[in-house]
């Protein structure tokens, strides 16, 4: 897995189709249904450990993201 897109085929496996209209409300139930699987011991701890990685950076990213327009309505 190398990308976010990546991820959602992947949880698809699993038959776990995730849009909420939110991205960054999306990427955190990826990380749950993730984290769900991997407990059940359904998914490999490396496939584990490489989707929450790219979620968690893509969490950053659109954190930055909402803070940076955050910052620029105020002016």
């Amino acid at each position: 897995m190398k990308s976010v897109y990546e991820i959602q085929q992947y949880l698809k496996r699993f038959g776990t189709i995730i849009y909420m209209g939110d991205r960054l409300a999306d990427l955190e139930m990826m990380a749950g249904e993730l984290r769900e699987l991997f407990h059940s011991q359904l998914i490999e701890i490396r496939d584990y450990q490489t989707a929450i990685l790219i979620l968690k950076q893509e969490i950053e990213y659109e954190k930055e993201k909402q803070q940076l327009k955050q910052k620029q309505s105020k002016r």
